[in-house]
């Protein structure tokens, strides 16, 4: 693949991501943004309770945060991770299997929504406002981001042993046996990463389930209109449409 065209894909991987980040922002801004609302009503609540501040000077107000922020958060990375997952796309294609650039992008996004985000969200799954210690913030963080880039990186070394297995086993019995390995894997870090339950014990927990049930909606949406985006848009790329006989004779005819 020459540069030309890996500059072509990365164009419109960031602008399928900047596609599927708005259908993602809709999907976060009417189940999410109320779910959080109510999470911080009940945050007030307790720190009135305990004796906290009752005003405190907001820096950003909470509109400003679930309408702008919210937009500028999720269009950012809804185009990093297009841009990424383009770059990845470049490498992926025709090593993956014989797919059409349609099903690659579909396979690939697929694979991007459960490494990326299903994986750490099992072992550390999101929470809302008032859930969680202050003070556990970076270790919290580091714990996300490290179950993240484990899944990823298990999940490469997974495909490349489906890859090696496959002229002895075959295709289906070699993805079964990688599929095994990760699974195998994951399950030991999940076993053996620390355990993170910072959940007061009197918050609602049907706003907590809806909130984690909002966030895993917002990353299928997410990943999936990028995948069906990008598809197309590499599909035409990469396969272009033959131009049919009416469109050649309307060609060759002046004026």
């Amino acid at each position: 693949m020459n540069s030309a065209t890996v500059r072509n894909l990365l164009v419109r991987g960031m602008l399928a991501g900047l596609g599927a980040g708005v259908l993602a922002l809709v999907v976060a801004y009417f189940l999410g943004e109320p779910l959080v609302d109510k999470a911080i009503g009940f945050e007030e609540v307790q720190a009135h309770a305990h004796g906290g501040h009752e005003h405190e000077v907001e820096l950003v107000s909470r509109s400003l945060q679930s309408t702008a922020g919210l937009a500028t958060g999720v269009l950012l990375y809804g185009v990093a991770f297009g841009g990424i997952a383009a770059l990845a796309y470049c490498f992926a294609l025709g090593r993956v299997g014989r797919f059409t650039p349609r099903a690659t992008a579909l396979l690939l996004s697929g694979c991007a929504l459960l490494t990326v985000y299903v994986v750490p969200f099992l072992k550390y799954p999101a929470n809302p406002p008032a859930v969680g210690n202050g003070d556990t913030i970076g270790k919290r963080t580091t714990l996300y981001v490290l179950m993240m880039v484990l899944s990823v990186l298990l999940a490469v070394a997974a495909t490349l042993l489906g890859k090696r297995l496959a002229p002895a086993l075959g295709t289906w019995y070699a993805t079964v046996v990688a599929v095994a390995a990760f699974a195998l894997v994951i399950g030991l870090a999940f076993a053996f990463l620390p355990v993170v339950n910072e959940v007061p014990a009197d918050f609602p927990a049907t706003v907590l389930w809806r909130f984690r049930l909002s966030a895993l909606a917002m990353q299928v949406t997410l990943w999936a209109g990028f995948g069906l985006l990008f598809g197309e848009l590499a599909e035409r790329l990469l396969n272009p449409r033959p131009a049919t006989a009416a469109e050649n004779r309307s060609a060759a005819v002046p004026g």
